[in-house]
């Protein structure tokens, strides 16, 4: 039998239906994810390198910060030398489950470029669980003043733009 004419199909073929599009807003929030994972991945390997030059660095300013304004006093938490302390004993494990979570998010991120919903669980995992891999080894000190609101916040804010693209993916 002679081939078929494409120009004689229907768009009532189902293997013609157009391919769902990404909505803007979800490309422009996961290429931001993939930007801020990178940064986020080379971060982790730069304090790791550098790691007792940075712990040095910080147990030498907290004498400064004892004399700075409260605000910039409440930023560091009640226990500022332990949470150093500890963040310098768990480099390692604290290291490379961040990178672990840094590669869900982008995990999540490419799987909601596909439109599979999911993604953004893989993702919403992704940002949750650096905020458990620092109580888990440095301890709830760790987890207060105002760089934990903001990181929080940022992190909510993410979730909820995501959140709101929910409707266009798919199972």
């Amino acid at each position: 039998p002679p081939m078929a004419d494409l120009d004689s199909l229907t768009s009532e073929e189902p293997f013609l239906e157009e391919p769902r599009k990404m909505p803007e807003m979800l490309n422009v929030l996961t290429i931001l994810t993939f930007i801020g994972s990178g940064i986020g991945i080379l971060t982790q390997l730069y304090y790791f390198a550098a790691a007792k030059k940075i712990y040095d660095a910080s147990i030498a300013n907290q004498e400064k910060i004892d004399s700075a304004p409260a605000i910039i006093r409440n930023m560091q938490g009640p226990d500022p030398i332990g949470v150093i302390q500890r963040t310098y004993d768990n480099r390692i494990p604290i290291g490379i489950l961040s990178i672990v979570a840094t590669l869900l998010c982008i995990y999540g991120a490419v799987q909601m470029r596909q439109l599979r919903k999911t993604g953004y669980y893989v993702y919403l995992i992704g940002e949750v669980l650096p905020i458990v891999i620092i109580y888990i080894f440095v301890g709830s000190a760790a987890l207060t003043g105002l760089r934990l609101i903001f990181s929080v916040l940022f992190i909510l804010v993410f979730l909820i733009l995501y959140a709101t693209q929910l409707k266009y993916l798919k199972k």
